[in-house]
Order: structure tokens, then C-alpha cells, then sequence
């Protein structure tokens, strides 16, 4: 009956990314989606906790005004109810793990980003297993709640300007991070001085059309390192002109090289 039940459950899951609760006998369901490139769960919500992995590949998670990119080395709890929706940037595998709220001694109520050790990733495999008995189901249940350790990371959230002048610019930027013009150059595309770009990116981004364009940069760069492109080739494509000045941003924005923050062992 336990199998049937989750074997329900996942398959009412994988139908749209929207989970229908079936109860398991245990705390834990974990569904698995094959992702191409590009795919996507476009905004839901769930009735239960749900921590979104990628065993292959990397996703990208929205949710709360922000967005996560996420490689095998780290996962995102959200908790029931938050609408989010989630992507990859190459063909994965997203494993996600739906936490029954009344069965979770987790209480985390903002989405929170946790390492995936070499632990963990084996008691996902063994619980999305189709035989697991309950006893042992359990045990592994309860050492999957131990290791949920979270991990302080800086969201790269470059905001939206209003005015229709600097939204050309930013959607321009936002299709090409490399592209260098600056403000004047652009100011003779959209018809305003580079002056008043420069003014109303600080009024309505709360940064510098300089410092905004580096973090639209730096977000771009996330899933290009994340599929494991070389720096030096990242640095590039977002329109760094040496590496080390791309390495330099990064650590100032994120607070670790990319190599650190991407490390396997998921260590911040």
C-alpha cells in the first residue's frame, strides 16, 4: 500500500510539476524530472515543503523576488505555499524531495539554500527507490532532516527600471551582458542624454548603471560556471576583459571565487 501510494504521488507530480498530496506512510516523496534544456515549471505553489535538486545539470529556481542558480552542490528549500517556479540552463535531472508539514521537524519559512554532501545525495537515490521498507525508510528519513544545513548565499537580483528610456537599455544589456557601450552611446539610442540614464538608473535600481551592469553580468555568468565553462571563456562571454578582473567582481559580489562556489562538496 506505502509503494502504491507513492507511486501516485510522483506520478501526479511529474504530470506538471504541481503536487496533488497523497500521503506517504513516511515523511518524505522524492519525484524525479528529466529536464532538457531550457525546460520549465512555469509558477506554482505546493501544499507541502519541497527541496529542489539537480542530481545532473543545473536548475534555476525563482521565488520571492529572487532567483537561485543551483548545481549538483546545493538545493533550495521551499517551504509550502511559496510560489516559485523552476528551470534548467542544460539537459538535468531534477530530483525534488516534497516534505509533508505536519511530519517535518524543518521550520524554515523563507526559501533557503542547503549544501548537498556526498550523504545526502545517497539518501535521495535510496529513498526515491521503489522497495524501501519502513523501518529502514525511517532511519534514512530522519538523517536527511539532519543534513538540511543551510548555507548563506547572495542572491544576484539586478532590478528592472520603469522608465521606458532606461528599460530599452536594461532589456538591451539583459540580451547582451558583454555588450561595453556606455551611457552617452546608449542615451543616442533611446533619445536621452547619458546624463539622465545615468540618474534615473540610480533612482529606480537604487545602483549605478555601472554596478547594475555588473551584476547583470555576474548573473549570466552563473549558469555558464555552473555547467562547468571555463572562467577565462565566462569572463568573455559576459564582457570581462581579463579573468581576473571577472574572478575579482564575483568574490566582491558573492564573497568566494567561482571555483569555491561551486565546489562540489557544496562549502561556502
Amino acid at each position: 500500500m506505502r509503494i502504491f501510494r507513492e507511486a501516485i504521488a510522483c506520478q501526479l507530480m511529474s504530470r506538471s510539476g504541481h503536487l496533488t498530496p497523497v500521503p506517504p506512510l513516511g515523511a518524505i516523496v522524492v519525484g524525479t524530472f528529466a529536464m532538457p534544456r531550457g525546460a520549465r515549471f512555469d509558477w506554482h505553489r505546493h501544499g507541502v515543503h519541497q527541496l529542489a535538486w539537480a542530481s545532473q545539470g543545473v536548475l534555476t529556481v525563482g521565488a520571492c523576488g529572487s532567483t537561485w542558480v543551483l548545481p549538483p552542490s546545493r538545493a533550495l528549500w521551499i517551504p509550502a505555499g511559496v510560489r516559485h517556479r523552476t528551470g534548467s540552463t542544460s539537459p538535468s535531472t531534477m530530483r525534488s524531495l516534497y516534505f509533508w508539514p505536519e511530519r517535518c521537524p524543518t521550520r524554515w519559512t523563507a526559501p533557503t539554500v542547503v549544501a548537498v554532501c556526498g550523504l545526502l545525495r545517497e539518501l535521495i537515490g535510496y529513498l526515491a527507490g521503489e522497495a524501501v521498507p519502513d523501518d529502514t525508510r525511517a532511519h534514512a528519513e530522519a538523517l536527511v532532516f539532519g543534513l538540511l544545513t543551510p548555507l548563506s548565499v547572495t542572491t544576484i537580483d539586478p532590478p528592472a527600471p520603469c522608465d521606458e528610456r532606461a528599460r530599452a537599455v536594461a532589456e538591451a544589456v539583459l540580451a547582451d551582458p558583454a555588450d561595453g557601450r556606455g551611457l552617452d552611446a546608449w542615451g543616442r539610442v533611446v533619445g536621452a542624454s547619458g546624463r539622465t540614464l545615468a540618474r534615473l538608473f540610480v533612482a529606480e535600481t537604487g545602483m549605478s548603471f555601472g554596478r547594475w551592469r555588473g551584476q547583470v553580468r555576474l548573473r549570466a555568468a552563473l549558469p555558464l560556471l555552473a555547467e562547468g565553462v571555463a572562467v577565462a571563456t565566462v569572463a568573455r562571454r559576459v564582457g570581462y576583459a581579463t579573468p581576473s578582473a571577472f574572478v575579482a567582481a564575483f568574490r566582491k559580489a558573492v564573497g568566494v571565487p567561482p571555483g569555491a562556489y561551486f565546489a562540489r562538496g557544496g562549502s561556502r
